[in-house]
């Protein structure tokens, strides 16, 4: 398999969901935090303590992170197709 090809799939795969949660496309972002929140919440209840969960992620670096992914991701995908055509 040509490198050319599996650095686009590579980038394909990480720059649409990394750009979803980074635009925040439907609430993902939001989403992602009630998710992380609620993990916390079942974590601390399964260790016995009946305190509130400490705060993990916001939705704010959800995006920040996802951001980074699809910039990385958009690299690896410009990289394959000029892998590809040159």
């Amino acid at each position: 398999m040509d490198i050319g090809i599996f650095l686009l799939a590579l980038g394909l795969a990480s720059a649409i969901p990394g750009g979803w949660i980074a635009l925040n496309v439907r609430g993902s972002a939001a989403s992602l935090e009630r998710r992380a929140s609620a993990n916390a919440e079942l974590r601390m209840h399964a260790r016995g303590s009946l305190g509130p969960p400490p705060r993990v992620a916001s939705a704010g670096v959800f995006r920040f992170l996802a951001t980074a992914v699809g910039l990385a991701g958009s690299v690896l995908t410009l990289a394959g197709l000029a892998e590809l055509l040159g």
